[in-house]
């Protein structure tokens, strides 16, 4: 492996795991209670909307550091396929008025995290490249 594919993992590491993190901030801010209701309207549990700060706090925290970076990144990959489920399903085949994917985000949030999943962390990471989870 070389330094710049360890560079190019801690890049994909801390886009994902920055960008997924901001969308926690926010949910610390206003609360999970439109998640809860999303959940209930689909005849889940509302409390449920909890997991929400464990796929958009710790487990970007944990991408970010590199630490656990496997299962974060699955974390998030569950998160994201949720989220479409829950709010985006009505575009899931939409194609937007500039000829993107109307979930281009929502996409590049999953098939990010799943690369993630997949690659690992790298040396760059406080778990290193040796380590199972990373």
């Amino acid at each position: 492996m070389t330094r710049s594919d360890d560079t190019g993992k801690l890049v994909l590491r801390l886009a994902l795991g920055i960008l997924i993190l901001l969308h926690g901030v926010a949910k610390i801010s206003s609360g999970v209670s439109g998640v809860g209701g999303m959940l209930a309207s689909h005849g889940l549990p509302s409390a449920l909307a909890y997991l929400v700060y464990i796929g958009e706090i710790v487990a970007p925290i944990l991408l970010i550091i590199g630490f656990y970076t496997r299962p974060a990144a699955w974390i998030v990959a569950i998160n994201m396929v949720v989220a479409i489920w829950l709010v985006h399903m009505k575009d899931l085949l939409v194609i937007g008025k500039n000829g993107g994917w109307a979930l281009e985000l929502q996409g590049m949030f999953l098939f990010g995290a799943i690369a993630v999943a997949l690659l690992g962390a790298g040396r760059f990471s406080v778990g290193g490249s040796s380590g199972k989870y990373n």
